[in-house]
Parts: C-alpha cells; structure tokens; sequence
C-alpha cells in the first residue's frame, strides 16, 4: 500500500509581518490517510479524541494582526508534533525502542503515539521500527525546520522571535485544582522557553482580555517550547491551553454556541500580544 502523507502543515503570512510573532497549533491536524485509517482499531472518531479540535480556526485571526500562522494538518496520532524525535515507546514499535523513555511516553503518549483520549489503542500491532522512522524523518522534521526557519527569519528581521504555541485541554484534566478553573493555563517551562518579563506581560494580557489564567500548572510546555525557546537569543515561546469546553462539545468534537463568542475573546488577547511584542521590539523582552 502507498503510504504517501497528506500536506503536512499549512503556513500563512500576514500582508505586513509585525513584531516576529508566530502562532502555531501542531495537535488541531485532521487530515487522516487512508492507510492510517486502515491501520488503526479504532474509528476516525475515536481517533479525534487526541486533537487540539479547531484551536487552528481560533488562531486563524492572527494574520489580520501582524502574526504567521503555522498549523499542522497531519494528526497527532499519526506523529506527535510536541514530542522529541527521540521520545519512543517501546511498546509503539517493534523490537522496542532507544530513546528517552519518561513516564510519558511509557503511557503511549510518545512521538509515535500508541494511545488516543481514554488510553485507547491506535494500532492492532505495533509499527516495524523503520516505519516509525521514515514518519519522523517524512513529517515529524519538516513541521519542526519551517517553525525553526520562520524563528531565525523573525529573529535576524526583528530582533526578536515570539512562538505562541496554542493548545486544548479537556476540562475534565482541570477538575482536581483548588478553587475556580483556569480557562487558558500559560506555560514557559517554568521560566526557561520565554523572558521572564515578557511571559508576565502576556499573562497581564491575558488577564486583562478578560481570561481566568493559571501559570505552568498543570501545563508547562513540552518538546516545541524547549527546542525552539531560547530567551537569552531572544526567541522566546509560550504555551497557550485553552479549556475545550469553552468552544466546543467535547463528547461530539464539534463546535457548540459559544464558539463564536470564545474566539472574539481570543482575538482580542491576540490583538495584545501582537501589539506587546510589536512595542518591545526595542527592549529586551529577556529582561527582569
């Protein structure tokens, strides 16, 4: 069977680039192959349970703001996008696998994802090691050299490169925090993907768009901000969850009547961090 890969991802640049910033989704990709499909126990249904649904239609706006957009369009549980290269579950490919086996990726949640939502099993067997290879080298390395060229670009251009990497949680992942949920959970990595004054600025921002937020728990940012984030280069990145039951029905994956009003609201917070980073561009977003 031809495995050939649907468009990987889609690129979009504003008339005037503003500020180096960047907006990018790599989980809201949906397009399915068929030999995927094929492969998989589970329905193409089932298998939604693992994206970022329509985060890539709440981010579309930020071009009309000065920003790139970059929005993968292969799913997660084909490659994970926010996983290292090197992050491999043994229990995902043949013969096991080297890598860095965390917790993580043990549970099934590797660059080759062996689970969707629920822990559900994607695969009857697991893949022969250079299958799952030749879908790293074929569509894990070319989303990860366009987001690290459009960095570069920004940076020799403006100064400075700002990655907003935008996300989804379920609401259910915020059920077991103290006191009222968050409805977006900012993440740096604890301070070491972002400045540490610019990552309190776009909390303020937030904040003042009208969001209940919370820092780095429970989400602090994986593979894409601590490969691209390197603040003392002045290439700073941010993680953005925004809490799914906000815009969308998560039992049907499909957008419910709130979804409109919920993009509104992140357009404006957009709107900010486009024009916060377009007015530091003369100051050192590293800064204390």
């Amino acid at each position: 069977m031809q495995r050939d890969f649907p468009t990987l991802f889609d690129l979009a640049r504003p008339d005037r680039w503003t500020g180096g910033v960047i907006f990018a989704s790599p989980h809201s990709g949906r397009d399915y192959p068929d030999w995927f499909l094929a492969e998989s126990r589970l329905t193409p249904f089932e298998l939604r349970s693992s994206e970022d649904a329509f985060v890539d239609r709440l981010i579309a706006p930020a071009i009309r703001h000065g920003a790139v957009v970059l929005t993968a369009r292969i799913p997660r549980a084909l490659v994970d996008l926010n996983r290292g290269a090197d992050e491999l579950d043994p229990r995902a490919i043949e013969g096991g696998a080297s890598g860095r086996a965390s917790a993580r990726v043990l549970s099934g949640l590797g660059v080759i994802p062996r689970v969707v939502g629920h822990g559900r099993e994607i695969r009857h067997r697991p893949l022969p090691r250079a299958e799952a290879m030749r879908r790293i080298d074929d569509a894990w390395r070319p989303y990860h050299r366009a987001l690290e060229a459009l960095m570069d670009e920004a940076r020799g251009r403006f100064g400075q490169a700002i990655l907003i990497d935008v996300h989804s949680m379920p609401h259910a992942a915020l059920s077991h925090l103290p006191g009222t949920a968050p409805e977006l959970v900012l993440g740096d990595r604890n301070g070491h993907s972002a400045g540490r004054a610019f990552s309190r600025r776009v909390a303020a921002e937030a904040a003042a768009a009208g969001f209940r937020i919370r820092q780095n728990s429970p989400f602090a940012g994986a593979y894409v901000l601590g490969a691209h984030g390197r603040p003392a280069e002045q290439r700073h990145a941010i993680q953005i969850e925004i809490d799914r039951s906000l815009y969308m029905d998560e039992a049907a994956v499909r957008p419910h009547d709130g979804f409109d009003a919920t993009a509104t609201r992140i357009e404006a917070l957009i709107a900010r961090i486009c024009a916060l980073a377009e007015g530091g561009r003369r100051t050192d977003m590293a800064a204390e």
